[in-house]
């Protein structure tokens, strides 16, 4: 890029040059991208024009030309990076990472609904306590929503229009957050709650669990029952729109530090894994109860997630840097995994062919092929990879 006469020139040949030969603008991106990678970027500068100008004139022509042309693939895969307080925007097809955005600190789980993305945003020493709306056209977070009194936001889903998730605790309802506290001794004030997408959004509907730590959870294809998992009270809260007395909460005792939880896609079933000794809780969610559990011989398992024909469960077992591979109908082990690196979040292609799985540890994502039950793939997404959702 040179300076003459009081203009920029672009001199761009190569693959560029060929490709782009009508765009200009194209052009200056692919060249830029290409000769950052190269270390090949230079900037002449003649007379007394300084170099300092030069370079920010250059950083505006890029930002300019790059967001002209940042557009989310589709589909795409949206990874949390929470030590870097960031989410990055994944082409799955290309496994490459075609941009971040920055949002609050610590970010566990991400859900959205297409068009939006939204970001619990958990905090690290000093708890957090909003969300973070990302607008997936333009790669910007265009709303952070504050959640007072309300702390420790984790679980996220979207059903209905609406935004749901789990915040761990309410400084209304606890007046003396302070780490000299051990949880037990904390008032059980886990909250499931509710923000419309519709008109000027809001908070619509809030249910306390009345349990410790309330974490993950998910929701029936109908909206009408909400699960969720309590981390220190070893338990799931079930909440029912259509009780025989009107909407109705169910607490179902469970093993040691319930985390990770799934729903089969007919409804029928709702897995739990326990994140202490290495267990998974089947429940039956008619009946609202445990009628099975398993012990498969994990360390921490973190999160478990059903393909979406329903015929296998995947979970991610954190210290034991494996995942773990289960028949849903017999039960029975299929295979263990190795991954490395602290496998967290899971997530699924929608045809059923690949699970994505974070490495928290190295900061990236491993794609699973799930005919072969290998790791086909690996990625580098940002320190502390967790929370996924997928976007069609």
């Amino acid at each position: 890029m040179v300076q003459s006469s009081g203009r920029f020139r672009v001199n761009v040949d190569g693959p560029c040059a060929k490709g782009y030969e009508n765009n200009a603008s194209a052009a200056l991106v692919c060249y830029l991208v290409s000769a950052a990678k190269t270390g090949s970027l230079t900037l002449v500068t003649r007379g007394t024009f300084p170099m300092w100008t030069a370079r920010s004139v250059v950083v505006v022509i890029v930002l300019q030309a790059v967001s002209a042309f940042a557009q989310t693939p589709s589909p795409a895969l949206l990874v949390l990076n929470k030590d870097a307080n960031e989410m990055a925007i994944v082409d799955p097809s290309e496994m490459r990472v075609v941009g971040h955005v920055l949002v609050g600190e610590s970010p566990y789980e991400v859900a959205t609904d297409g068009k939006l993305a939204f970001v619990t945003n958990y905090g690290s020493h000093t708890p957090g306590n909003t969300i973070s709306v990302i607008d997936l056209a333009t790669w910007k977070e265009i709303k952070r929503v504050d959640l007072s009194p309300m702390q420790r936001p984790h679980g996220i889903v979207t059903s209905g229009g609406k935004v749901y998730f789990t915040v761990e605790n309410t400084t209304a309802r606890w007046t003396n957050p302070s780490a000299t506290r051990p949880p037990e001794r904390r008032p059980p004030d886990g909250v499931v709650s509710s923000y419309d997408l519709s008109g000027q959004g809001g908070f619509r509907w809030s249910w306390s669990t009345g349990e410790h730590g309330t974490h993950m959870l998910v929701i029936s294809e109908d909206g009408k029952k909400i699960f969720t998992t309590n981390i220190q009270s070893n338990s799931v809260s079930v909440w029912d729109r259509e009780g025989p007395a009107g909407a109705q909460v169910t607490t179902i005792p469970v093993g040691k530090g319930p985390e990770g939880i799934d729903m089969t896609a007919d409804g029928r079933e709702v897995w739990v894994g326990h994140s202490q000794d290495g267990g998974i809780s089947i429940i039956d969610v008619g009946a609202k109860k445990v009628v099975q559990t398993l012990f498969i011989s994990t360390k921490r398992p973190n999160r478990l997630k059903f393909t979406p024909d329903d015929k296998r469960v995947l979970v991610s077992d954190m210290d034991g840097d494996e995942v773990v591979v289960l028949d849903a109908q017999t039960r029975q082990q299929i295979k263990r995994i190795k991954t490395g690196g602290h496998p967290e979040g899971i997530q699924m292609t929608p045809d059923g062919s690949r699970a994505f799985v974070t490495l928290a540890q190295e900061g990236a994502v491993v794609a699973i092929d799930l005919e072969t039950l290998t790791v086909s793939s690996k990625l580098q997404t940002g320190p502390g990879a967790d929370g996924m959702a997928w976007v069609k």
